[in-house]
């Protein structure tokens, strides 16, 4: 019998931001780099799919395809990792909005390492849980 999935099938972060990297990121004792990471959750027992959609202030959105979150898994996603055609998805310096759309319900958490101050900063948020 297939479990009910916990969540919903869309997600929205208005604030996503990857700080340009400082001499501070170089200098920290745990070598960390500024960052942000997505967190999906799929309780169900079939994987999900899932697509990214990156909203900027002055350019068009950029849409992540072929993303899957396998069966009763959790799945990371570097922001700063993610490449299309070769190229960042998202440049550092660059604010943007973020919506997750899924096949089947999922629960998206997003957080953020900021390492550009000397008192390193570490937020961590819910997603938006939109119908």
């Amino acid at each position: 019998m297939d479990k009910q999935a916990i969540g919903k099938k869309c997600w929205v972060v208005p604030d996503g931001y990857i700080p340009v990297p400082t001499d501070r990121d170089s200098e920290n004792i745990n070598n960390y780099i500024s960052h942000e990471c997505i967190c999906l959750l799929n309780t169900s027992e079939k994987d999900v799919s899932v697509e990214l959609i990156f909203y900027f202030e002055d350019s068009n959105p950029v849409i992540v395809k072929d993303i899957t979150v396998a069966a009763q898994r959790s799945s990371h996603l570097r922001i700063d990792e993610l490449l299309q055609d070769g190229k960042p998805v998202i440049p550092k310096g660059t604010p943007y909005s973020l919506v997750i759309k899924s096949s089947d319900p999922i629960v998206a958490q997003m957080s953020r390492l900021d390492t550009t101050q000397n008192n390193m900063a570490f937020l961590s948020t819910m997603a938006f849980p939109a119908d």
